[in-house]
């Protein structure tokens, strides 16, 4: 009886290895505010986790946010160790930029452009070397009108080419975000206001926004 039940023990343990799903693909989001708020209700990691559950892939994937209001490039350079390579991500989505444009007419203490382009080509290495593959985004929009007269329209674009470089030099994935949302803004925004389309104060993403965003991102990720 008892060398009967180990068996049937056995018998059940391998039946439910070979049933186990595989490991879930793990992608850590690494940014500012923006992904920081994007673990929230109506987040735009929450909003993509809903898309993949409606496609049937909820058990395929693992999603992470990891945002910190107000960070730029050089924050997440200081932080990767702790916040992404020690959750062993199989993909990492850098999403940052508007900080680095942004603040430097809200406090003067923006990221030369110089020090961005170092400070990012070494954040990826450092990820890259850890066996993940890396997806880079440029940045959206600091306000909302179309016509290129929003203040800092100029330095977002200046940026958005360089991170198209960086993705070029680097061989990595790139998610042109800031091309995809100026298209969304000619499309929908008629009045070309400044805010209210997709943001709630010109940089900080509404519902819509952030289910633009989340529908934007995984139409690249899926196909990794």
């Amino acid at each position: 009886m008892k060398i009967k039940l180990l068996s049937s023990i056995a018998i059940l343990a391998i039946s439910l290895f070979s049933f186990r799903a595989d490991n879930p693909i793990r992608i850590v989001f690494f940014g500012d505010s923006i992904t920081q708020a994007g673990v929230g209700p109506t987040g735009y990691i929450t909003k993509m986790s809903s898309i993949i559950e409606k496609e049937g892939l909820a058990n395929k994937y693992e999603l992470i946010g990891a945002g910190i209001g107000g960070n730029k490039v050089y924050d997440l350079y200081l932080r990767h160790e702790e916040d992404v390579i020690a959750k062993k991500p199989s993909i990492v989505i850098i999403y940052i930029g508007i900080n680095d444009v942004w603040h430097k007419t809200t406090s003067r203490t923006g990221t030369d452009a110089d020090k961005f382009e170092r400070f990012y080509n070494a954040l990826i290495k450092r990820l890259q070397n850890t066996g993940a593959q890396v997806v880079i985004c440029t940045p959206t929009v600091i306000g909302e009108k179309n016509d290129n007269t929003n203040e800092n329209d100029g330095d977002l674009n200046f940026f958005s080419g360089m991170i198209r470089k960086i993705a070029e030099n680097n061989k990595v994935k790139l998610i042109d975000l800031r091309k995809s949302f100026m298209d969304y803004e000619v499309k929908n925004n008629i009045e070309n206001k400044a805010s209210g389309v997709l943001t709630t104060d010109r940089v900080h993403l509404n519902e819509a926004g952030n289910q633009f965003l989340a529908e934007t991102m995984w139409a690249t990720i899926k196909n990794l």
